[in-house]
């Protein structure tokens, strides 16, 4: 019962003309940019279609572009941007409808994780270990409780979780690949040579290796500090995104791009809510946050 009212509620607050004035109002001159993780084929498409028919999918180097020339005017209205984090195999079976529907999107790779047989620490599974808990401690602290528990990060499956060399070349031609630091730590519980070899080898190594031009960072669960953003600034790095809750323009902090997360959901009453900003808005205002946001930097010595 408590079920069908949550879904009763999520329609009618959909269809009560908030996401429309959201779009007309808060999105019609802005970037908005969204966050995905691994969305299933069907599911994809159908949000994909959604969303095709209410904003203008742009590439995330065209808004790179229109900041760098200063030029707002290069930007259609209700402008959206569509990223994905991590790397996920899954992200590879996108690739027939992207290059259907001509879509374009970003996706975030872990350097370390991709073309490997490890895995992303957040997938392990113990009944020991507490994930949020992990983000809030000191990275040592947190590699040693894993490591207790029995997840090392070098450790080789025997399946993959992320895309491997082969699955990256062939959607090169349509996906705008960029950094998503090496092993997906929270950055600001790094210590500063920590943090700064995720961000400086993180990019190193997609250039390296797969031949990318890699100008854009994605901070790991969506937590930054200062001075990680002044690492990815030293490292080359000319955008940085975050998971903040707001909408962009050629103004906007390049390292503190904002983004709505829509957790790859299959219900499109949610799609609708999330992309225009509109569940985010309520919960940020009930005090629930998409992720931890900018911090104080780790400052054990090194």
């Amino acid at each position: 019962m408590r079920k069908q009212l949550k879904h009763m509620a999520i329609k009618a607050l959909r269809y009560s003309g908030l996401p429309f004035l959201f779009r007309e109002i808060f999105q019609r001159n802005k970037v908005t940019i969204l966050c995905l993780h691994d969305m299933a084929p069907e599911v994809a498409e159908r949000a994909f279609d959604y969303l095709s028919r209410r904003y203008n999918i742009i590439p995330l180097n065209d808004f790179l572009t229109a900041r760098q020339a200063a030029d707002a005017r290069a930007l259609p209205q209700k402008a959206l941007v569509i990223t994905f984090d991590d790397g996920h195999v899954g992200n590879y079976d996108l690739l027939p409808l992207l290059e259907a529907r001509r879509i374009p999107v970003t996706i975030f790779l872990c350097a370390g994780i991709v073309d490997t047989n490890r895995q992303y620490w957040f997938n392990f599974k113990h009944p020991d270990i507490d994930k949020e808990a992990l983000k809030r401690i000191p990275n040592q602290e947190r590699l040693r409780r894993l490591a207790e528990a029995g997840f090392f990060p070098e450790q080789e499956f025997s399946r993959p979780q992320a895309m491997n060399r082969q699955q990256i070349e062939a959607m090169k031609p349509v996906v705008n690949f960029q950094g998503h630091t090496v092993m997906h730590p929270c950055l600001p519980q790094c210590t500063g040579a920590e943090a700064r070899a995720e961000i400086e080898a993180g990019r190193q190594m997609l250039e390296e290796k797969f031949g990318l031009q890699v100008n854009a960072i994605a901070y790991p669960n969506g937590d930054y500090s200062d001075r990680d953003i002044q690492l990815a600034q030293a490292a080359g790095y000319q955008l940085g995104l975050t998971v903040d809750f707001g909408f962009n323009t050629i103004k906007t902090d390049p390292f503190n791009l904002k983004r709505l997360s829509i957790g790859d959901t299959d219900n499109p009453d949610m799609v609708a809510l999330k992309a225009s900003g509109v569940w985010a808005f309520f919960k940020t205002r009930n005090g629930t946050r998409q992720g931890y946001g900018r911090q104080r930097a780790n400052t054990l010595k090194d």
